[in-house]
């Protein structure tokens, strides 16, 4: 019971702290805010309940998904990345790191805003037919494109972790293909192909992926996990122009 209400206390005492620091953080913004609507603006905030309650909404929501980041997920993917590392199945963990990549990817909220105002844009420039069906299979198509590209991204940069290949070299390939792609790519897709590599980086993704690494390079024997375990998210970042690109010149 003792060790019990000291677990508890020491809980409710790293949550206040995240707490805090969720508030610091926004501070800035907030600032920001209210400075230019009542200075430059010279505007009253209006509704300021509902304003001041969705703030509230967010600072809690931040607090708890960082809390259960530190928890969980960063716990989760380190250990199983160790264990497939200890277990010594390659195949195992590369499977396990297209799937992780694939499933955070069609997960994040992001991606599925971006994805459903394309097509909506898409329909309206006559790109594609203007009813649901076709804007839904539309989004679906563009969603599942930058899930797998993300998930050979991992792999990619699992592979890359096993081998020790220099980053620098497969990013400057990577971004010279993407150059390349610009230029014959559809001028309707390359915005979308963009914006699709940053909203794969979001709150889902990026957590675990970044696990996954660190907790591999550092089960390696001559890796180091400060150079060798980031990485995979600019990896995540990358695919997805490409993939897209090409999706473009082939629905379009």
């Amino acid at each position: 019971m003792v060790l019990s209400g000291q677990g508890a206390r020491n809980g409710l005492v790293a949550l206040g702290k995240a707490l805090l620091s969720s508030m610091r953080d926004l501070l800035p913004i907030v600032v920001v805010i209210a400075f230019f609507q009542l200075v430059v603006l010279q505007q009253p905030l209006p509704d300021w309940g509902p304003m001041l309650l969705g703030l509230l909404f967010v600072v809690v929501g931040l607090t708890f998904f960082v809390f259960g980041l530190e928890m969980g997920l960063f716990p989760i993917g380190e250990s199983m990345a160790r264990a497939f590392a200890n277990k010594g199945s390659v195949t195992g963990l590369l499977l396990f790191a297209f799937c992780l990549g694939f499933g955070t990817t069609i997960a994040e909220p992001a991606l599925t805003a971006v994805s459903a105002e394309a097509a909506e844009v898409a329909a309206e420039g006559g790109l594609i037919d203007p009813d649901e069906q076709a804007r839904e299979e539309y989004a679906n198509g563009l969603r599942v494109t930058v899930a797998l590209s993300v998930g050979l991204a991992i792999v990619l940069g699992v592979i890359r972790i096993l081998k020790g290949w220099p980053i620098h070299r497969v990013i400057i390939g990577g971004y010279l293909t993407v150059m390349v792609m610009t230029w014959f790519a559809p001028p309707t897709i390359v915005g979308i192909a963009y914006d699709s590599g940053g909203v794969t980086t979001s709150t889902i993704t990026v957590p675990l992926v970044t696990a996954l690494g660190v907790g591999l390079a550092a089960s390696i024997k001559g890796r180091n996990p400060l150079v060798d375990g980031f990485g995979l998210i600019a990896f995540a970042s990358l695919t997805p122009m490409i993939f897209v690109m090409a999706y473009g010149m082939l629905v379009h």
